[in-house]
């Protein structure tokens, strides 16, 4: 085996670290060509001295970036779901290992690939990432306010813009249920409330003049209940949508809020794949099953009924046999013609 840059390498594996990358390379007949662990600093300049080939990775962290990168110098790079890349693992896991079954994946051709993200794509969901986050840091914030009000038996009505209404009033009123410290406590997580809206507003507003510049996103916010926020984030995880084969897969994804079956590495209910995408936007039909999840349970409910009146005959049965022993004579007693039978049948 070479650990030297061959010409006849057709098809590259590299897997993505921080700082080092281990690269994988194929001939034609899928031997194992070249064995290397790269830094970040050689990766781009050795790949340029390669002619192109077919190079796969998966879809996490930096890898838009180097298949951009790659892309610019004639290789076909693609990028996968860590999830299809798994299976073609062989042995105890290492990097290397890693590396072989991404070179075999990549060649599939039923591989599910996913579309590289530009530049604009990547700013666009920073953003939506950026924003998601202090969106979630104002809900604990207004939870917290909530909380330390119920304790001193304050309550305020369900919703964000009664409590923004009725706050002010309550920590202007001085009454007795607030001692001067717990005002204090909710006077400055009202002040980071405030500071959070303006940055939410900066950052909406930002989005919104994106999304106005975007073709893509001004033809999706003729779509009633879609504005500047949905489309921009749509626009930011699937690109053209050329990544679909059918609207079914798209409307899975929209279903699930995330971008489970893309570009993300198993981590979390909401982030399967590293890239992190996640579309703000609500599921369009939480909690709803498709055809096949519809016919799986109502299989298993047939099963169940089926199961329960299989249960049902059988203890019918067996009553039914513990009646007629007992209606009838006993083995070993039994009458006196019964004995008599016995009596001619064992001579």
């Amino acid at each position: 085996m070479s650990n030297k840059s061959n010409p006849t390498v057709a098809t590259m594996g590299i897997d993505i670290g921080k700082n080092s990358f281990h690269v994988i390379g194929l001939d034609q007949r899928g031997a194992i060509m070249l064995r290397q662990k790269w830094s970040r600093r050689q990766i781009e300049a050795r790949l340029a001295n390669i002619p192109p080939s077919l190079i796969g990775m998966e879809a996490c962290v930096g890898a838009h970036h180097l298949s951009r990168k790659l892309q610019s110098h004639g290789h076909d790079a693609r990028l996968m779901p860590a999830k299809y890349v798994r299976p073609y693992s062989k042995g105890q896991k290492n990097d290397f290992r890693d590396a072989e079954a991404i070179a075999e994946a990549v060649q599939r051709p039923t591989m599910k690939y996913v579309a590289t993200k530009t530049a604009g794509q990547l700013d666009l969901q920073a953003l939506h990432r950026v924003r998601e986050r202090l969106v979630r840091q104002r809900t604990g914030i207004i939870n917290q306010i909530r909380a330390f009000l119920l304790e001193r038996g304050v309550a305020v009505r369900q919703g964000l813009r009664f409590l923004r209404t009725e706050l002010p009033g309550i920590l202007a009123t001085r009454s007795d249920a607030l001692s001067s410290r717990m005002m204090h406590v909710i006077e400055d997580l009202a002040g980071d409330w405030r500071r959070l809206d303006e940055r939410i507003e900066g950052l909406s507003t930002d989005i919104k003049g994106l999304a106005d510049q975007e073709l893509a996103c001004e033809r999706l916010m003729t779509v009633p209940g879609i504005g500047p926020i949905i489309s921009s984030a749509m626009v930011a995880a699937i690109g053209n949508g050329a990544v679909f084969s059918k609207g079914r897969d798209f409307g899975r994804l929209a279903r699930t809020g995330s971008q489970a079956d893309l570009d993300r590495r198993p981590h979390d209910p909401r982030q399967d794949i590293e890239t992190g995408q996640s579309l703000p936007a609500r599921p369009v039909r939480p909690g709803s099953l498709g055809r096949a999840g519809e016919a799986e349970v109502l299989g298993s409910l047939r099963a169940q009924t089926l199961d329960r009146s299989g249960q049902a005959a059988a203890a019918s049965q067996r009553a039914g046999d513990r009646s007629r022993q007992q209606a009838g004579p006993h083995r070993l007693g039994g009458s006196q013609q019964g004995a008599q039978l016995r009596m001619r049948q064992d001579t």
